[in-house]
């Protein structure tokens, strides 16, 4: 069940399903019971296009019509016998709204007594299997498939069964539409229905066939895929005399028939909704009298399908006219009244038209123009900030259509001039970081390698804690560079300077310390902040031995080491212990 519900919401074209939908919510109003039924079903299995839609209510149709045509569902037909509406719904999508009826012939191809009844009944007057099945579309059972004749399996078997014997003497134009089904799906007649074919054909059951069955069979035969196959196929059992007796293959017009196929595909495929059946009639009967061709319009059952077929040709004059007067000049201005015309119109006009001027254009239409849409959007709208986004962006996209199909938009400059004044304002600038936490948590990603030293209180010493520095040391070049020299060198300068007492023997040899060399060749560490080094200074200051200041040199150059000699000997002498003296007695 839920099969067939998935299959009916992907087969069926969105303007189906919108137009079954709206019948369905009508219908659920007046509390009447919906199925969809016939050709609708068997192509919704087999995969074949669903050409149209095929509707059964239980209740009467004919009361519905105003609330149809409330809800935008053109009424192009109504037959008050059989109470059948034929609909046109938005999309250019047919449909037949009928009243769930049982049939009674009295005399074979007379009409028959109608009178209302169950879905089942209905399906029991059909003609084929095939086309002997329902899809409930109401609430409740919503899904669920009515097959009474097996009609599935017959679809597998690709076959086509008639439902009982008399199926052929009651209604003789169902030897039309075996032949015609047959010759479109490719499927042969069952044994048994072909001996029953054969038979009626011999006897001669198709002159009992009524003028509104064979213009139902007229409307059918323009909306075949392929129509010019199953003009052949009913001109060989003889078929097409019966729709009309001045009817032949020679009356149709094959090449343009040919063409319409082909150009009614490729707008197709480029989200056209055509309804070529007018223009396939007309290429069907163009070399018939007009005599003949009204005749036949007579017979067709929807009034509106007959109205297209009559106004086609002047539909295409007005629009060739409006193609060569100043309204299209440019081809923008073309592009315009092309669109704004009624695909049919534009159909048939490229089909029968000899004009030069209106060829080209309808050709550029459909081909050189609608390249041109492939260089939108312009890479500058990327950098101008325009994106889908905007409000105004399907008119602005459409405005840089028409000026290039006219040459107004060649280079960068001219584009960038278009699109400046619908750049969008840039947009507002970050708020600014706090301040307090985010001030400290900036100073601490500022220095690299370590987290930062936080703030001396005032009035406080700052503290020092020794730390790798933070900054690789840099070699600086000893002859470049003059280098002045610190305290701490100076006073080894002094040490190296005095000389040694001759009686301190039993002092521990004086370590030598770093001469002006060595402290020259080793690196200065720069310190992290101006306060560090300070602090530092500071420090040292303090911790360094106080002595005698160096007497000033008057020269750089020329400065003299001062004395030590003095110095020196003023320091008490050591006192002489045992084993000196014992050493003294033995010399």
């Amino acid at each position: 069940m839920a099969d067939y519900i998935y299959s009916m919401e992907t087969r069926l074209t969105p303007d189906q399903q919108r137009g079954v939908n709206l019948v369905q919510e009508i219908a659920r109003h007046a509390g009447l019971n919906l199925y969809l039924t016939g050709g609708t079903i068997r192509d919704l299995i087999t995969g074949f296009p669903i050409r149209d839609i095929d509707l059964s209510i239980q209740g009467n149709p004919l009361r519905l019509q105003k609330e149809l045509e409330k809800a935008g569902i053109s009424v192009q037909g109504v037959d008050e016998e059989l109470r059948i509406l034929y609909l046109l719904m938005p999309g250019n999508v047919r449909a037949e709204l009928n009243m769930t009826r049982a049939e009674t012939y009295d005399t074979p191809g007379k009409p028959p007594a109608i009178a209302s009844a169950t879905i089942n009944e209905d399906l029991r007057r059909r003609d084929f299997t095939v086309n002997a099945m329902a899809l409930s579309l109401n609430p409740g059972s919503r899904g669920l498939l009515l097959d009474p004749f097996n009609g599935v399996a017959d679809i597998e078997a690709k076959v086509l069964r008639v439902l009982h014997n008399y199926a052929f003497l009651e209604e003789p134009v169902r030897l039309i539409r075996a032949i015609r089904l047959s010759s479109r799906f490719h499927w042969p007649l069952e044994e048994r229905t072909q001996a029953r074919y054969d038979t009626a054909k011999e006897n001669n059951y198709i002159e009992n066939i009524g003028k509104r069955a064979v213009g139902y069979e007229l409307e059918q035969l323009a909306h075949e895929d392929d129509p010019l196959h199953i003009m052949r196929a009913l001109d060989k059992e003889g078929w097409l005399k019966v729709l009309h007796p001045h009817w032949s293959m020679a009356k149709v017009d094959a090449s343009e028939l040919g063409q319409v196929v082909k150009t009614r595909q490729m707008m197709n495929d480029l989200g056209y909704s055509v309804e070529a059946g007018p223009i396939v009639t007309y290429f069907l009967t163009r070399r018939m009298g007009s005599k003949d061709t009204s005749e036949i319009q007579r017979m067709i059952p929807r009034r509106d399908f007959v109205d297209k077929w009559k106004h086609l040709e002047s539909g295409a004059h007005d629009l060739a006219k409006k193609l060569t007067s100043k309204e299209a000049g440019t081809p923008s201005r073309s592009w315009k009244v092309l669109s704004h015309a009624t695909p049919e119109n534009i159909l048939f006009l490229s089909l029968t038209t000899k004009q030069q001027a209106v060829d080209q254009k309808l050709k550029n239409f459909f081909g050189k123009w609608r390249q041109v849409k492939e260089k939108l959007p312009f890479p500058e709208m990327a950098e101008l900030r325009i994106t889908p986004q905007l409000p105004e962006y399907p008119k602005l996209m459409e405005e840089a259509f028409l000026l290039l199909l006219d040459g107004k938009l060649r280079s960068h400059t001219e584009i960038v001039n278009f699109l400046k004044p619908y750049e969008p304002p840039p947009p507002p600038p970050p708020p600014a970081p706090k301040r307090g936490r985010g001030k400290a948590a900036a100073a601490k990603t500022a220095v690299p390698g370590g987290e930062a030293s936080p703030p001396a209180k005032r009035g406080g010493k700052a503290k020092v804690t020794e730390a790798a520095p933070a900054v690789a040391p840099v070699p600086v070049p000893a002859v470049a560079v003059p280098i002045t020299e610190t305290k701490a060198a100076s006073e080894a300068k002094k040490a190296v300077a005095a000389p040694e007492p001759k009686k301190a023997a039993a002092t521990p040899p004086a370590v030598k310390p770093a001469t002006k060399k060595a402290a020259v060749s080793t690196p200065a560490v720069k310190p992290a902040t101006k306060k560090a080094a300070s602090v530092k200074q500071t420090v040292a200051k303090k911790s360094a031995p106080k002595k005698p200041a160096r007497p000033a040199a008057k020269k750089a150059g020329s400065a003299k080491k001062a004395p030590v000699k003095k110095a020196a000997a003023k320091k008490p002498r050591p006192k002489e212990t045992a084993t000196r003296k014992a050493a003294k007695k033995k010399r």
